[in-house]
């Protein structure tokens, strides 16, 4: 939790809007025993200036003398040669490196790998250039490398004049999709540059963990390098993902087939055809991506250039391949985290979180999981409870509970451990010596144990990459301490936090300072005096004029205050370049990091892991590799279920392991939005369970923006409100519009349930994405290629949110009527007509109301909403049937026992629709016993006087048709499929 960065935010505490008997929590410092606090300044660093902003920077291009190609050898297959530099080396931002390596290699029919790295690489610098493969899997080449070259679609070309470049095409097209061509690489031991023109107006995805629009646009910065950073807009975060997709369209000459690039598609009359790549670059180094108008520049401060071109031609195709090959497909969850989960930070003791529960049962509005934040631990130290206000046997008993009623319990585990005053008996924390004993913890230089400081004071951090690469004991520490904080609470997830990974304090400062502990963090905790919530929704003065103008005052005098600070001129630090040496803690070039210098806010990039290799060189997978041994310490636990864990800091691959949420956002109308492009980059990350903290994080919501963020999040795969101590209660039984508002979405959700669950396992199985796009469900309508306001669930549910604050009514569009794709609207079932391509069309939204469309073409299993998961399982089953133009529609089923790792027996059903009849085709083994209830068909035609299952006539008392809605209602069907719905073929039809 980047939760002192609440800087802006900031609002009167909003008793006004609670519940009776929901007070605003204050602020858990209770929780820590501290008398001391840490120093402002003890998390200052050096003031560096970014290079991009930097007057005095100095541009590689215009000094560098690049490389030149020898030594080539051609295969069937790809090349390799030798690089050598081509001139006087520049050493502008690192000491370059003379001789390089590069392989070209064709893995796969669509997939080609480039790799340029020094010649020379030895044990004593392995991991400056290379990044292992035991902690991000490379790409190997598929079976029959022989025959690849010739039958991918991407032409790789190589030219040495007046410098080594080279250039990736599309053959087919002609197109030109990467190319080095007019610049010159640069190579050094902290400094690496290349890059590649792009087409005029390009539309790129992804480069992600970032807070953007979902298309990145020509002028942004993407700065790789983990960070404690709330959700603030284009800053670097939490994750990293270094993969982009360009997606480029076509005009096609109706006449000759001819294509021409089209930057700017706005005849919605013309024929387009689109098509995507993806490049992906190994390298978990520090890196910065600068995306211009016309070209793209990687600089990474260490690794090597190690890029997969994937051919596509489809984000599917790109998005498959990319998982497959490099980082995995993503872990299957179990079937109750669909539902719906409350959280917050304030939540203060065992009664409080049954005074929850409790206002949810009354109300009947579903909850699936009860969260707890760091106000359980004892002073907020990892694998500890509270003993006054979360004791082990209360807990037990409300954990119990909770699981007799088939709800769930996940508490927070942090990043750091607690290092105790070794001075005081009191103070003693048997994780920390048992850690210690284990040799489980980073280090410094000198072999002393690193101690930075976090929430409960000076902590230290385990060494995941010693654990790997040495033999130490992380892993295994990891493992058994949550084991044994299992035995006293029976969580049924972990969520993980602070794993950039986060230090309030720069280097070891807690080395000679664990007599001071429990310490303070160096800054206010959200609600503690002068730091005041105090922020409120953009327009609440529109509808809350008194509460608003009476925060403005306060958040005025506390600027005001916050205000006074040095004009003196700043004087940066600029470090040189040193032969043979690499400076690791100020690198010459500066990248674009929110917190400025790489080690305020976060472990020192001079901290060592067991066995030598430095932090600077593997910081930005601690996140990963966390949730990896998370992972492994639940299924220690339980062999046999499927690990259910919530990271926040990840890089590419962690989805194999775990989901993710969005951090620390606010609650404002703007991150509502921003919600949207963030899940659907994610989708391209392969993280599909994603969600964000509904309502917002930081500041305060009201009741119209959580009414809506209620709505939007329900078809979101995670869906979690949670916010911060300290701000005004935001559970949707705060406001009745709100109660209103989230048990109408919910009533969607949870009779969805079997077709989310069964769009994820497609996530999961195939690479599939669950939230989609519009633009890529239809990938030939240039002017979706920027739509990130309205989304698909699976390939089925089109969501248009109302994301502004006050309106009544949302433009969206309805993709691919231009060509015959048919719409209904989910409440009243009838067919949207009217409407041409690429029209915005304005729907009506008022509150309470989501706009959700069911596409044409698409069979939708469902099962009766309940206030549990486990309810909803054990409901009859329903189908809904969206007839296309053709009078046909497909889809698919998926079961199993909702939890096992590798489920024993499964169940697959095929729905077809063609003739005027549904066939539902079953296979597998899974024994399901829930009846069929009934069948919807839209866009039936009538007169209909037959309605048949398995030929046998089913009583028109049971079935009606709609006939000016086109809607055709079958019921009764329980008793004809007494048993099981699914354990026979059986055929529905009408006539």
């Amino acid at each position: 939790m980047a939760r002192y960065i609440l800087s802006f935010s900031v609002t009167l505490l909003a008793l006004f809007n609670l519940a009776p008997g929901q007070q605003t929590p204050s602020s858990t410092a209770i929780a820590l025993e501290s008398t001391y606090t840490l120093p402002p300044d003890a998390d200052v660093g050096q003031p560096v200036i970014p290079n991009i902003i930097d007057p005095e920077a100095i541009n590689p291009q215009s000094i560098c003398p690049g490389y030149k190609a020898s030594n080539v050898e051609i295969s069937s297959n790809g090349l390799t040669a030798d690089l050598i530099l081509a001139g006087d080396a520049c050493n502008v931002y690192g000491n370059d490196i003379e001789a390089l390596r590069l392989v070209v290699e064709y893995q796969a029919v669509d997939r080609l790998h480039v790799e340029i790295q020094p010649l020379y690489i030895g044990p004593e610098n392995y991991t400056w250039f290379l990044l292992p493969e035991e902690l991000i899997p490379r790409p190997h080449a598929d079976d029959g490398t022989d025959i690849f070259a010739s039958r991918s679609d991407l032409g790789f070309t190589w030219g040495n004049n007046p410098t080594f470049s080279f250039k990736v095409t599309r053959k087919s097209t002609g197109d030109v999709l990467f190319t080095t061509e007019g610049s010159q690489l640069v190579y050094e031991d902290q400094f690496i540059e290349f890059g590649s023109s792009l087409p005029e107006n390009y539309n790129l995805y992804g480069l992600g963990e970032v807070i953007h629009g979902f298309r990145l646009g020509n002028n942004l910065t993407r700065t790789f390098f983990a960070a404690d950073v709330g959700d603030i807009i284009d800053a670097n975060i939490y994750g990293n993902h270094p993969i982009y997709l360009d997606t480029r369209y076509f005009e096609v000459n109706k006449d000759t087939g001819a294509m021409t690039y089209a930057p700017y598609a706005t005849d919605k009359t013309a024929q387009y055809k689109s098509y995507t790549h993806g490049v992906f670059q190994r390298n978990a180094h520090i890196q910065e991506v600068l995306l211009r108008e016309s070209n793209i520049t990687w600089r990474a401060l260490g690794g090597n250039i190690d890029l997969y071109f994937y051919e596509g031609p489809t984000q599917d195709n790109v998005t498959k391949s990319y998982q497959k090959s490099a980082i995995g497909l993503p872990a299957m969850q179990q079937y109750w985290t669909f539902g719906y989960h409350q959280c917050r930070w304030g939540y203060n003791n065992w009664i409080e979180l049954q005074t929850v529960l409790d206002n949810f049962a009354k109300l009947e509005i579903p909850l699936e999981t009860i969260w707890s934040d760091i106000d359980y631990m004892k002073a907020y130290r990892d694998f500890e409870n509270d003993p006054f206000r979360f004791g082990y046997d209360e807990g037990a008993d409300f954990i119990s509970r909770l699981h007799q009623n088939n709800q769930h319990y996940v508490p927070i585990i942090d990043s750091a451990i607690y290092a105790p005053d070794p001075t005081n008996v009191s103070d003693a924390y048997p994780p920390f010596n048992r850690g210690v004993e284990q040799d489980a913890f980073l280090l410094n230089s000198d072999g002393s144990i690193y101690i930075g400081a976090v929430w409960p004071g000076y902590t230290v951090f385990p060494d995941w990459i010693g654990a790997l690469f040495n033999g130490t004991g992380a892993n295994r520490w990891w493992i058994s301490e949550i084991a044994e904080y299992y035995n006293k609470i029976k969580l049924d997830g972990i969520w993980i936090d602070m794993s950039e990974i986060s230090s309030f304090c720069v280097g070891s400062c807690g080395s000679s300072k664990r007599n001071l502990n429990p310490a303070h963090p160096p800054f206010s905790l959200p609600g503690e005096p002068g730091n005041e919530i105090l922020q409120y929704p953009e327009g609440f003065e529109l509808t809350n004029a008194t509460e608003a103008a009476s925060a403005s005052a306060a958040l005025s005098s506390m600027s005001a205050t916050a205000a006074q600070v040095s004009s003196a001129t700043t004087s940066y630090l600029r470090s040189t370049p040193t032969p043979g040496v690499r400076n690791v803690n100020w690198p010459p070039y500066v990248i674009n990091n929110w917190h400025g210098d790489l080690a305020v806010h976060a472990v020192s990039p001079n901290a060592t892991h067991h066995g030598g290799i430095l932090e600077y060189d593997v910081h930005n997978l601690f996140g990963h590799q966390i949730l990896n041994a998370t992972y492994y310490a639940l299924l220690n636990i339980s062999p046999t279920k499927r690990p259910f864990i919530i990271g926040r800091s990840q890089f590419a691959g962690s989805g194999k392991w775990a989901a993710h949420w969005g951090g620390d956002n606010y609650s404002l109308w703007a991150f509502m939005f921003f919600s949207i492009p963030q899940a659907l980059s994610f989708s391209l990350f392969g993280i599909p369970m994603f969600g964000v903290d509904t309502c917002g994080f930081a500041g305060n919501s009201d009741m119209e923006l959580c009414s809506r963020w209620m709505q939007l999040s329900a078809f979101f795969p995670f869906y979690r409100n949670h916010n911060t101590v300290g701000a005004a209660s935001q559970e949707p039984y705060v406001w009745s519009a709100v109660v209103n508002a989230s048990k109408a979405a919910m009533r969607i959700r949870y009779a969805l349930l079997p077709y989310i669950y069964t769009t994820f396992y497609l996530s999961h199985s195939t690479g599939s994405t669950t939230m989609r796009a519009l633009a890529w469900e239809f990938p030939n309508e240039p002017w979706l290629a920027n739509a990130d306001r309205q989304f698909l669930l699976g390939d089925a549910i089109l969501v248009t949110p109302c994301l502004v604050q006050g309106a009544t009514a949302v433009d969206g569009v309805f993709p691919g009527v231009g060509s015959g794709e048919v719409w209904y609207d989910w409440y009243n079932q009838t067919v949207v007509t009217g409407v041409t391509a690429g029209q915005n069309v304005t729907i009506d939204a008022p509150l309470g109301h989501i706009p959700v469309y069911i596409r044409g073409g698409k069979v939708i299993p469902m099962q009766e909403p309940g206030l549990t998961t486990a309810a909803v399982r054990a409901s009859p089953w329903s189908v809904l049937v969206a007839l296309d133009s053709n009078r046909q529609a497909t889809g698919g089923l998926y079961i199993d026992d909702g939890e096992s790792l590798v489920p024993k027996t499964s169940l697959w059903v095929d729905f077809t629709v063609e003739n005027s009849a549904l066939k539902a085709t079953p296979h597998g083994d899974f024994v399901e016993t829930n009846v069929l209830g009934n069948v919807t068909i839209l866009g039936a035609r009538g007169p209909i006087s037959s309605v048949k299952l398995n030929g046998k006539e089913v009583h028109a008392s049971t079935w009606n048709l709609q006939s000016s809605g086109g809607v055709l209602k079958i019921a009764g069907l329980d008793s004809l499929t007494a048993g099981s719905a699914w354990s026979n073929e059986w055929v529905l039809s009408w006539s």
